[in-house]
């Protein structure tokens, strides 16, 4: 079996409900239930034997040793960590803890546990560390796409945090042995996601007739990738990828971020228009930036696709259009995640910003 954290967030999510949708291997999926971490998302598993669901921190040395003393996974896939920007400018101190003691604390559990097992066991053993296209810096208009051999450069606390939880993951492989893996992916869209971020957030608003917020001039561009083309890739990586190797995983759909909104308003006057005929981008709105906000990501997904025959099956149009009727198809969902507290959280970071 594999021991999956931060299984009930977005991407997460995907992963585990793709995974045991694609092979009989049993999930521990270990999650801190913070705000973008939802049950809901893993409704459809409820009953199923070969999903155990353990509400913890990845921080919880003890409680981490005695899951993987317990179940002896062949693998772990470290999807848990804080993952919004914004909210680390408000609060970096929980991307600190999360992302870099927490990934500490979950190293030294695996450390303990993989220093136990026999060769072949130790041999087969993967440890496979999510992380971002973002611990890579900004990119200028004609820079090419971030490869693995980018320097790091982060530029915010959450970016920060997660470079330092790769650079953790990459040090226990070269001190301690352990086989590692680390993929740094570009923005993930699709099923889930938690309406803070661009896409979920403009769906959510249009529908709502509230303003579509838009940082700045709206030209910040981003490659984007279909959450469960992510997900496929993982298990891509997971099966084939080389102890040690970093792997760039993105959509090459480079994107400014008016263009999405742009598309999204198209998408949403074609399957569900607005009562009053008028086209949703007359809800765009545009909100003061946000400090240090990178200008361009991209990134190049050679590496895996020569290596391990990797490639996006969704284009960004494909992709986008299931994304909203995802998001038409399932207002329950969304309606139980925008609670008091997230919609006071969305008034203070975009209201002040006007």
């Amino acid at each position: 079996m594999i021991l999956v954290t931060g299984g009930a967030g977005f991407i997460g999510s995907n992963f585990v409900l793709d995974w045991l949708a694609a092979a009989d291997e049993p999930v521990i999926n270990l999650d801190a239930l913070t705000y973008a971490g939802n049950l809901e998302n893993l409704a459809s598993l409820q009953g199923n034997p070969r999903h155990v669901f353990v509400h913890g921190d990845i921080g919880d040395f003890a409680l981490v040793a005695g899951l993987l003393a317990q179940h002896q996974p062949r693998a772990i896939v470290n999807f848990a960590a804080e993952s919004h920007v914004d909210r680390s400018i408000h609060g970096p101190e929980d991307f600190v803890q999360t992302n870099i003691v927490g990934t500490f604390r979950l190293l030294e559990a695996v450390r303990a546990y993989w220093s136990g097992l026999d060769a072949a066991d130790k041999a087969a053993f993967r440890f496979l560390h999510v992380s971002t296209d973002e611990v890579y810096g900004s990119l200028g208009k004609d820079d090419p796409p971030f490869s693995e051999t980018n320097p790091y450069e982060p530029n915010s606390p959450y970016s920060a945090s997660k470079a330092a939880s790769d650079h953790l993951v990459r040090a226990y492989h070269h001190t301690y042995g352990i086989p590692v893996l680390t993929t740094n992916c570009s923005n993930n869209y699709g099923p889930y996601h938690f309406p803070e971020k661009l896409i979920p957030l403009v769906i959510h608003n249009a529908l709502a007739g509230k303003p579509l917020p838009i940082y700045g001039d709206g030209q910040q561009v981003r490659d984007w990738l279909y959450v469960k083309d992510h997900c496929s890739a993982i298990r891509r990586v997971l099966e084939g990828g080389r102890p040690g190797e970093t792997y760039n995983i993105g959509g090459w759909n480079e994107k400014p971020n008016l263009d999405v909104v742009h598309t999204l308003c198209t998408i949403l006057d074609q399957l569900s228009p607005r009562v009053d005929g008028q086209p949703y981008r007359e809800q765009i709105t545009y909100v003061t930036d946000r400090p240090g906000h990178d200008r361009r990501y991209a990134i190049d997904a050679g590496k895996i696709e020569r290596e391990l025959g990797w490639k996006p099956a969704e284009t960004f149009e494909t992709g986008i259009r299931k994304t909203v009727q995802w998001y038409l198809d399932n207002q329950a969902w969304v309606s139980n995640v925008t609670s008091g507290a997230y919609r006071e959280w969305v008034g203070k970071q975009y209201g002040e910003q006007k």
